[in-house]
């Protein structure tokens, strides 16, 4: 790249920069034209307060143990994904966040019922007999609430989520038969526990409401969010935007690295991608639709469970293939943790700029793959 800009003409160089920086995940922030420095948008003295909280020691002290061999790949369901629950509850307890599901910080349910509406599904495969269970197997989503300031927008929602969830020990995997999990998705996980923690520690919180919500069940077909989608804690059409976190803990991408820079699935759906974008720039992370991914994905995580309650939901990811993808390598100490940092904080910018907005976020009405969710969206609020 370098020895074709050398080739160039001058006049051309201020349009090449903009173009290989998105090629590139290089920030705005940093790029200098024409020898005078861009200023890069700005956060306010308080919020860069709290995204400077956000730490890669207390990540990486959640992910090793959520991502240990202890927890055996955290399957749906398991002892590990429950060891996992309580510890994720733990940490929301700790921090101060509300309880608010109808045990705690759980949200319950029974696998036995949720795996007969699996089968069910179009195309489900048919599972072999097997003796019906007499006992409940409990299945957790883990919620927790940070109230809003504000005495009306209070009774509004902005989720911030990530599956908690992985595909457990495969017998007959040769060698390490324990699929740990550390990016897919553990690194989802500790950032919304890692979120909660800043946005709880703000002298001022935003306006409205941040749920905190971890999901049992994606690997099996996003069920512990279609499960949250169907049996909503906090009201849908006053729920107005969802950012899911999935894969951002490491950089080795498939197509190449990927350091200061993440992706969101469907990128222009709605105005969220927009927002992402806005908070990138302001915290030197190049925020970008992958030509073929970003619409790809968008089904594939727990952000489409709720879109289809007409939610605008996006997830970000910083790889969405990297070498140990739902294989056994997939362990903590591959994780970039200095990286993860630099990610929330700029999900934290977003966060807090949907949440103390008093506009909410839209789904686009001129892009027909955004239609379905905006005519559930639509249908949640018909008077608007």
């Amino acid at each position: 790249m370098q020895k074709k800009m050398n080739r160039m003409k001058l006049a051309c160089v201020a349009a090449l920069v903009s173009q290989c920086l998105m090629a590139s995940s290089v920030s705005f922030a940093q790029v200098k034209e024409t020898g005078v420095s861009k200023k890069a948008p700005t956060i306010s003295a308080a919020m860069q307060a709290t995204v400077d909280r956000i730490s890669a020691d207390s990540m990486r002290g959640h992910l090793t143990f959520l991502a240990s061999d202890l927890l055996e790949g955290r399957d749906t369901p398991s002892r590990g994904l429950d060891l996992a629950a309580e510890y994720i509850a733990a940490q929301f307890r700790a921090i101060g966040l509300e309880a608010v599901g109808n045990d705690g910080y759980f949200q319950t349910a029974d696998w036995n019922v949720l795996k007969k509406e699996i089968r069910r599904r179009p195309g489900a495969p048919v599972p072999p007999a097997e003796a019906e269970p007499t006992t409940p197997t409990i299945v957790r989503n883990v919620i927790g609430v940070l109230r809003g300031s504000d005495p009306v927008l209070r009774d509004s929602y902005v989720l911030v989520t990530a599956h908690y969830d992985h595909v457990g020990i495969k017998a007959n995997e040769v060698g390490d038969k324990i699929f740990n999990g550390a990016n897919d998705d553990a690194s989802g996980t500790v950032s919304v526990i890692e979120l909660a923690k800043v946005f709880a520690s703000m002298k001022e919180r935003p306006k409205r409401s941040i749920v905190f919500m971890t999901f049992f069940g994606e690997e099996k077909g996003l069920v512990g969010s279609r499960y949250y989608g169907k049996n909503p804690i906090f009201p849908i059409e006053k729920t107005i935007a969802g950012i899911n976190i999935e894969q951002v803990g490491r950089t080795d991408d498939s197509e190449g690295p990927q350091v200061a820079s993440l992706g969101v699935t469907g990128f222009d759906f709605s105005d969220v991608g927009a927002i992402i974008k806005q908070a990138g720039e302001k915290t030197g992370i190049n925020v970008w639709k992958h030509p073929v991914n970003s619409d790809k994905y968008f089904g594939a995580s727990d952000n489409q469970a709720l879109a289809d309650q007409g939610i605008p939901a996006h997830t970000i990811s910083v790889a969405y293939a990297f070498p140990d993808y739902h294989r056994p390598g997939d362990e903590a100490h591959k994780i970039d943790y200095d990286n993860m940092v630099k990610v929330n904080r700029a999900v934290a910018v977003a966060v807090e700029q949907i949440a103390h907005s008093p506009a909410i976020p839209k789904w686009d009405d001129k892009n027909p793959k955004a239609a379905k969710y905006l005519e559930a969206w639509k249908q949640r609020n018909p008077n608007k």
